[in-house]
């Protein structure tokens, strides 16, 4: 008979003394069997809030990157200090800890283990939780499927319950020659079987509101609903580290060349955010309908600290296409939208063949504190791209073909992290980026990173650290510091400068501008924080009063200040309380303001989850919307914009049916007080509010 043991992770007080240590150390690797504490439900909304309090322009990318590392656990006892790093919770000295006691320690037996690491606080290993677990031995293909660790079918569904002008009667009087096609809901289904670290395979399928429920066009690559994905890969089977067939994504060095979704802007973690993890091949299970492979991809060791990775993607993209006296077809943009629910829509849906070869080579130093890699992508297309004849286009990609090629490494030396990556593009256009994230003791962290990206720079799937939406047209200088005088305090600042060489959309001159960030968090338990932050950015944009002829730019400040406060009783109640500000002013205009008060509740019932809010909002206009994070199902995002006069609430239930069968409803609605009509377009509702209910079912085999 064997004994089990478990230790209380909620209880084990924060201050613990150096005999808990020792009891951890020396009982924890004689344990046959140790209890693992029960793996969190993350609230990936709540999460991001932490990290990026002001919402950044790729919310959905940034959602999409964190679902992904929640739904494939790493292993503790084989993940790196890249793997972990892209969790953006551990610090440097963290980092430095664990992997001290992994090698003098051996491999870890339970996650309760984790209380002996030096640093490692309760609130850290907290949210550290949903996204490690600890794989005991290597098991076959076989014994996994029997005891997977991931296995679940699920379906959502909703649906606006005002009509919008899109599904409405067509009216001569209204000028409107075009309606959507499909019916006025979404649906979402998805299939997920893995274990981490030994296999994962997946489907899923979306429809937008909007968009037709049964199509089938195998050359666009439309089978059946609007939107499919599929993947199957296996994971370290010999010197075959991971192989993927359908569906899949790759980040490797600082994103030059192949920057998957992990490109996660500026926010309150002013220090890992600049640094990109070499994760290298990952499953593409988003419904973002945009900017992954398809096709398939293998790594292999080569040798004991050489990987190489070969990928192979013929895809379809959406593109608007025009005809021309020298190319048989020109494609003018690629959108990424992914909605198809009108004819002009429908028209552009996968009619662009993509194809793109790769290779990845990563060399790990000997002393394991570093690695050099270089990475090669050819991208080629069946139609001539050449985006409209605009000045501020003038360096764009035009052509069939592009061929980037990037030099990556980094090096960690005592609490010092080095990185950087190069790269250049078929254009001679190149891009480079290069910094260092240091710990000074325990209580300061340091971040500095330099940025430069050439004008005629073209990398399609690099998603490198930027204030632009993309690489290119752009030099920039950012610091951060991070000072944690005791477990109750933190503070956190960042500088970020930046320059554009060439034009922009809307503006007509090289421009520039800076921004920077405060954040001060209280947490004097774990039940308690409070944070104040203030964010303010400055940026050029285009006189309006200036003539055409003879452009002028004016200096555009976006400001937001927030304060947040968040209550918990754990597995019974949270309330979080919310005041936000925020501006916009251009030249000597009045400018635009608007704030948002927001109240949030959650209670914890046996079977039953119960979450609620109540906002109220008022701003002069659009230009001082407000953006605020909302609790959403599992697998679900919600970020709605706050704008004019009104209230907010919604109310969501998630109900356990039974120990494999959970269901959640949830019901939202905004209500306008200065105006008669929302949105526009096709978009457009009659009334001052908009209300949308949804559903969701989940099985977990």
């Amino acid at each position: 008979m064997k004994t089990t043991y478990a230790f209380d992770l909620q209880g084990f007080p924060a201050g613990y003394s150096l005999w808990a240590t020792a009891l951890l150390v020396i009982c924890i690797p004689y344990l046959s069997i140790a209890q693992e504490p029960p793996r969190p439900e993350i609230d990936i909304n709540q999460f991001i809030a932490e990290l990026f309090p002001v919402p950044p322009d790729d919310s959905e990318e940034l959602y999409e990157a964190l679902l992904q590392l929640y739904a494939s656990p790493l292993d503790l006892n084989t993940a790196t200090a890249d793997d972990l790093a892209a969790t953006f919770i551990l610090s440097e000295d963290q980092l430095r800890a664990f992997f001290d006691y992994r090698a003098k320690a051996g491999a870890l037996l339970s996650l309760y283990e984790l209380q002996a690491i030096s640093g490692f606080d309760i609130y850290t290993i907290q949210r550290l939780l949903p996204f490690v677990t600890i794989n005991s031995q290597a098991v076959s293909i076989q014994e996994a499927l029997k005891n997977p660790g991931q296995h679940f079918l699920m379906f959502r569904s909703g649906k606006l319950m005002e009509r919008q002008k899109g599904f409405a009667p067509l009216d001569s009087n209204s000028g409107a020659t075009t309606r959507y096609q499909g019916p006025p809901f979404n649906g979402y289904l998805r299939y997920r079987n893995a274990r981490s670290g030994a296999y994962s395979f997946g489907i899923t399928l979306e429809k937008d509101t909007g968009e037709k429920i049964w199509q089938w066009n195998a050359r666009r690559q439309i089978f059946g609903i609007d939107y499919t994905s599929f993947h199957a890969q296996i994971l370290d089977r010999g010197g075959l580290k991971s192989l993927i067939i359908g569906d899949f994504q790759m980040q490797a060095g600082q994103g030059m060349v192949t920057g998957a979704g992990f490109s996660l802007g500026k926010g309150s973690e002013v220090i890992r955010t600049v640094y990109r993890s070499t994760t290298g091949l990952r499953p593409y299970t988003s419904a973002t309908e945009a900017n992954f492979f398809r096709g398939i991809a293998a790594t292999w060791s080569i040798t004991t600290h050489t990987d190489v990775t070969i990928l192979i993607s013929k895809t379809k993209r959406d593109a608007t296409q025009e005809q021309d006296s020298i190319h048989s077809g020109i494609t003018t943009s690629l959108p990424v939208t992914g909605y198809h629910r009108t004819p002009s829509e429908i028209e552009k849906h996968n009619i662009l063949r993509e194809q793109n070869i790769g290779m990845h080579l990563l060399h790990k130093l000997f002393s394991q504190k570093g690695q050099i890699g270089l990475t090669v992508l050819h991208t080629g297309y069946d139609f001539f791209i050449q985006k409209r004849d605009l000045a501020y286009n003038r360096y764009e990609f035009s052509g069939k073909q592009n061929l980037i090629a990037g030099l990556h490494g980094d090096y960690r030396w005592q609490n010092i992290h080095f990185f950087g990556e190069s790269a250049i593009s078929k254009s001679g256009g190149t891009g480079a980026i290069g910094g260092l994230i240091a710990s000074i003791g325990r209580k300061v962290d340091i971040s500095v990173m330099a940025r430069h990206y050439a004008r005629h720079f073209h990398t399609f799937y690099g998603n490198p650290i930027s204030e632009a939406t993309r690489p290119i047209n752009e030099r920039g200088a950012y610091a951060g510091i991070r000072w944690s005088p005791s477990r109750k305090w933190q503070w956190s600042a960042y500088f970020d400068y930046f320059r554009f060489p060439w034009l922009k959309y809307q503006v007509d001159k090289p421009s520039g501008g800076f921004d920077y960030f405060l954040h001060l968090l209280w947490k004097p338990s774990k039940r308690l924080n409070a944070y104040l932050l203030f964010h303010e950015k400055h940026k050029q944009v285009n006189d309006p009063a200036a003539e055409d002829n003879n452009p002028s730019l004016i200096r555009s400040i976006k400001r937001t200040a927030m304060f947040n406060i968040d209550f918990e009783i754990p597995l019974r109640c949270a309330f979080r309380t919310r005041l936000q500000y925020g501006g916009l002013k251009n030249g000597h205009s009045k400018g635009s303001n608007g704030f948002t008060i927001v109240q949030d509740v959650t209670w914890h019932f046996s079977r039953l989850e119960i979450s609620g809010r109540a906002a109220f909002f008022k701003t002069d206009n659009y230009d001082s919307r407000q953006y605020v994070y909302e609790k959403d199902m599992l697998y679900a995002f919600s970020i709605p914009a706050y704008y004019n006069t009104g209230t907010r609430h919604y109310l969501m239930l998630r109900y356990t049916i039974t120990k494999q069968l959970k269901i959640w409803l949830r019901w939202s609605q905004t209500r306008y007080s200065d105006i008669e009509k929302i949105s526009s377009g096709l978009n457009e509702i009659n009334g001052n509010k908009r209300s949308e209910a949804k559903v969701q079912v989940m099985y977990q085999f």
